[in-house]
């Protein structure tokens, strides 16, 4: 039930249009594990149509061997970036909620409410 009435609160409940109508032919998800560090991979992982990353892995810094293309970050709340300007305005944000301490990080989001 805490569920739903969340999710009435968001002003979306699917994907964006620009999402939806792509044809995911190349798709890669790039974790945040560090094994691309020194592997100057970056330009070949922005080729991709879509790029998922995984947690709060930095990119600015490492882009020769991460790239910089992000169409979509999925994390867990306790990773999600600190600062609106870590959100960058052409990806998607996407909270990984499971426990029931996640639910209340996003209600404190969506009402703008101290956590």
């Amino acid at each position: 039930d805490k569920l739903k009435d969340l999710l009435e609160l968001l002003p979306e409940h699917d994907l964006p249009e620009d999402l939806k109508s792509k044809h995911c032919k190349r798709c890669v998800v790039v974790g945040s594990g560090g094994i691309l560090h020194g592997s100057e991979l970056g330009h070949l992982l922005n080729q991709f149509d879509i790029v998922i990353r995984l947690n709060d892995a930095p990119v600015q810094g490492y882009t020769d061997h991460v790239g910089n293309k992000t169409t979509i970050r999925m994390t867990y709340p306790e990773g999600a970036p600190l600062s609106e300007h870590e959100y960058p305005p052409a990806s998607l944000f996407v909270a990984v909620l499971f426990k029931r301490v996640d639910f209340n990080w996003l209600q404190a989001m969506v009402k703008n409410e101290t956590l």
